[in-house]
């Protein structure tokens, strides 16, 4: 695996497959214990305080990733520019970089957290959350939007280290995250170790222990290493609104963070169709929602590996590269994602079973997870193609692509199939959404961006 703050992976010895899989491998196992945080709060809310509770968690999550979308956009931004500045061996511009974006990240988590927990209720209501389930959802809620500038900070962070090829420190701060998360939530929901009882609300006060605890334990491991990206004197000094450097990340991150503000809205408005059919509906679409996660971790992981190397590549000016890093991770969605989605289907019935306990809510689950499961492959497709393009500061475009399938396919199918077959239609509307967004994204790849001239952005 690669080591913290040594030399681009990018070279000419070792096939370009294996510098893929020593970036991604990594990163794969940290957005899968970041998701295994998630779901293990699902499962022992589902199990051990029932359907109506993990129905009042699973309606926030739209407006979780409504906040950290725009924290994803930002990182997507600042770590194209460092893996531009690292890939030319210019680790002064790598730290300023990284200063300027966390200084804005932790600026959107405390405003992330005054706004949440002051309108938590009424953006529940707005979603049309089951009457049954709202005092509880809010109360979740409130805790949950409190945690956001530890959150986003630790998110940002651990992206920004992807951009000078360290996806080592990331898990190893996730390890400790998930295994404090693992002993904390089942202690409070029961109240083990003298502590009381907290309920649902467990959930989030161990995600603010779990996160703590690891970032602490992420400033010291890099500065123990001597990191680039250590949090020192001179990072400190970097964290500040630089117009300059905000300018050229905001250049590539505010249409990212655009278009995961515009998923994240959709999001909503596909949660407000699931809601109409009642919290048992509501039950399932958490319980698939999270198992859908773990097979789009990998593609995306991919994705930002192919953005990543790309980066580095133009950066130390080796631009001929760029090609066979999109057909390798072209094929790596082949083989990674596609195996996660067949082992989905083999492993659905167990897999629902983990989050949810009545048997007619279980049924209906596995088969809204069938329905879509298989459409993450084209998502992985689109994403890689579009993250190539991103490396080379290219954004508009296939982020305009991106939204109009969203705003113009995905969300009129929902209401249309819905209207047509009921829950099942919601769900239909997936797989369309992303063949779109394929066919458009690669057209504009083949057409457009190969014939332009790429240049350094920094």
């Amino acid at each position: 695996m690669s080591t913290p703050a040594t030399a681009p992976t990018l070279g000419p010895v070792r096939p370009l497959w294996r510098t893929y899989l020593v970036f991604l491998v990594p990163m794969v196992l940290s957005n899968f214990l970041q998701g295994l945080s998630g779901t293990l709060n699902g499962i022992y809310i589902g199990q051990m305080l029932g359907t109506h509770a993990l129905a009042a968690v699973s309606g926030m999550f739209p407006v979780f990733f409504f906040f950290i979308s725009l924290v994803i956009g930002l990182g997507a931004g600042a770590s194209v520019l460092i893996g531009q500045a690292w890939g030319a061996r210019e680790p002064g511009k790598v730290k300023a970089i990284a200063g300027t974006a966390l200084a804005l990240g932790a600026l959107i988590g405390v405003v992330a957290a005054v706004l949440g927990s002051v309108f938590a209720r009424e953006g529940l209501q707005a979603l049309g959350t089951p009457a049954d389930v709202l005092d509880d959802a809010t109360a979740y809620a409130r805790l949950m939007m409190l945690m956001m500038p530890l959150l986003l900070v630790f998110i940002l962070f651990t992206q920004l280290l992807r951009g000078v090829s360290d996806t080592v420190s990331p898990l190893l701060a996730l390890l400790l995250s998930t295994g404090v998360g693992l002993l904390l939530t089942p202690a409070l929901i029961k109240g083990w170790l003298g502590l009381a009882p907290m309920g649902i609300q467990s959930a989030a006060v161990a995600g603010v222990a779990a996160h703590g605890v690891a970032l602490a334990f992420l400033a010291w491991r890099l500065r123990r290493l001597g990191h680039v990206m250590a949090p020192d004197r001179s990072l400190f000094k970097a964290m500040r609104l630089d117009v300059a450097i905000l300018a050229k990340v905001m250049r590539i991150g505010l249409p990212t963070g655009v278009q995961m503000v515009v998923i994240s809205v959709s999001e909503l408005v596909i949660l407000s169709l699931v809601n109409r059919h009642g919290s048992q509906a509501t039950a399932a679409y958490g319980a698939v929602t999270q198992v859908v996660n773990y097979v789009q971790f990998p593609a995306l992981s991919i994705a930002i590996t192919a953005s990543i190397l790309g980066a580095q590549a133009i950066g130390a000016g080796r631009v001929e590269r760029v090609g066979a890093i999109l057909r390798t991770g072209l094929w790596l969605n082949v083989a990674i994602t596609g195996s996660l989605v067949m082992l989905g289907y083999v492993l659905s019935h167990w897999l629902m079973g983990l989050f949810i306990t009545v048997p007619e809510v279980l049924v209906q689950a596995e088969h809204l997870l069938h329905i879509m499961l298989w459409s993450m492959l084209l998502f992985g497709f689109q994403s890689v193609v579009g993250g190539i393009m991103r490396a080379s500061g290219v954004v508009l475009v296939p982020v305009a692509i991106s939204i109009a399938c969203i705003l113009v396919v995905q969300l009129p199918v929902a209401y249309g199939l819905g209207a047509r077959f009921g829950l099942e239609g919601v769900w239909m509307a997936f797989p369309v959404a992303y063949a779109a967004m394929l066919a458009l994204q690669t057209g504009y790849y083949r057409l457009v961006w190969r014939h332009q001239k790429i240049r350094r952005l920094v």
